[in-house]
């Protein structure tokens, strides 16, 4: 058959028109992809992440204040979850002071995982205190979230369960967080109401106080029932001090005067676990054997064993130190040090420093007379690690 070279141009056309056409249909079309299924989301958009949160607000109140904290989780994804919201708050002294505590969990969506919440009120101080406890937990339909609620209020040492919450729980068990630093004076005069209001006026509001156990002349005045029932009053840790000594040098003599500490702790009703402290002052020749025999006495003892001093790396109790540490390897893990080094000055409690205090290597240096003779009020400052309170007579 003959066909014209326009009549084959035209036919040519028109398969080529019908090529594309085809192509296009078949990269238009959403059901035809290249490569697997790895990665995808599904129609309905669960996805296998997990989100994890957790928020954790702690309040440490001294004074007057008024405190509003509120957590809120808005969670609309469909996803796993772990979610927990802790809510702490310390209140010491004697402020007026009202928590307005808040935690709002809204879940949408197909959700699943757990959710924990937990509120804590700790009042300790002597002031008045408002409380007002929020908790709510919003929960779709299909949300599969298994919820704890912690809410409780403890004040002076005695809980009491309280605040809201769906499915609220007591503080059954409940232990007061330890603070990190805590701000504390020591002092040679007799505790007065008069002293206190000196230092609350000049200073800030002592959570530690340190005082002698017993009187020496011209020198000290030591504790008596009621001034250690008004320091407990404020809320305040007694920290004890034994000084009624100028030497200390001697394992004999180290023993001696722990011996008489005990006894000054025991008449005085200082309860088990405390821990005493030998003041060396650094006019005093000082040797490790002493420090042994302090030590070792007081670990036998039911107290525990501290020792203050200039902890300077140029003095000689900070190398009589190192060396009784040298003998007895317990001293760096058992012995409490209260170090006045550096020397940095008096301040409030508002401006205390970093805390740094000098001691030798791998001790128990908790305690730091930062500052010390104030013109004011016969006192020094000092800072204090958290974790000594658990040795302190607490209130």
């Amino acid at each position: 058959m003959n066909f014209s070279k326009n009549t084959i141009t035209a036919i040519t056309s028109l398969f080529i028109l019908l090529y594309l056409a085809t192509l296009i249909f078949f990269l238009r079309d959403g059901s035809h992809r290249v490569g697997g299924d790895s990665n995808m989301t599904s129609s309905s958009g669960q996805s296998n992440a997990t989100i994890t949160i957790h928020t954790n607000v702690q309040n440490n109140i001294y004074g007057n204040s008024d405190v509003e904290t509120t957590i809120t989780n808005n969670m609309t994804s469909n996803t796993d979850y772990d979610i927990r919201n802790d809510i702490d708050n310390l209140a010491e002294g004697n402020g007026e002071s009202n928590f307005s505590n808040t935690i709002d969990n809204q879940f949408e969506g197909k959700a699943e995982g757990t959710l924990s919440n937990s509120l804590k009120n700790y009042l300790n101080g002597s002031g008045g205190y408002g409380l007002d406890n929020n908790v709510l937990n919003n929960l779709g339909v299909n949300v599969d979230v298994k919820v704890t609620n912690d809410v409780g209020n403890e004040t002076n040492g005695r809980k009491n369960d309280g605040g809201g919450g769906n499915n609220g729980e007591g503080n059954e068990g409940g232990q007061k967080p330890t603070p990190e630093l805590v701000w504390g004076i020591d002092s040679a005069s007799e505790t007065t109401e008069d002293l206190y209001a000196c230092v609350r006026e000049n200073f800030g509001d002592p959570e530690v106080f340190g005082r002698y156990l017993i009187t020496r002349d011209g020198v000290s005045r030591g504790l008596t029932a009621e001034q250690v029932d008004l320091i407990q009053s404020k809320g305040d840790y007694i920290l004890p001090i034994y000084n009624n000594f100028s030497d200390a040098t001697g394992f004999e003599n180290g023993v001696n005067q722990a011996n008489a500490a005990i006894k000054g702790a025991n008449d005085l009703g200082v309860p088990e676990g405390v821990a005493l402290f030998a003041d060396i002052e650094p006019t005093y020749p000082v040797d490790s054997e002493f420090i042994r025999g302090w030590f070792e006495t007081m670990a036998s003892s039911k107290y525990e064993s501290g020792i203050y001093g200039i902890f300077d790396p140029d003095r000689a109790l900070y190398k009589a130190y190192n060396q009784a540490a040298e003998r007895n390897g317990n001293l760096l893990k058992e012995n409490y040090i209260w170090t006045a080094s550096p020397n940095v000055g008096i301040t409030t409690q508002a401006e205390a420093p970093d805390f740094a205090p000098e001691a030798p290597d791998n001790s128990l240096a908790l305690g730091w007379q930062y500052g010390i003779d104030a013109e004011a009020c016969n006192i020094d400052t000092n800072l204090f690690d958290g974790d000594l309170l658990e040795v302190l007579w607490k209130p």
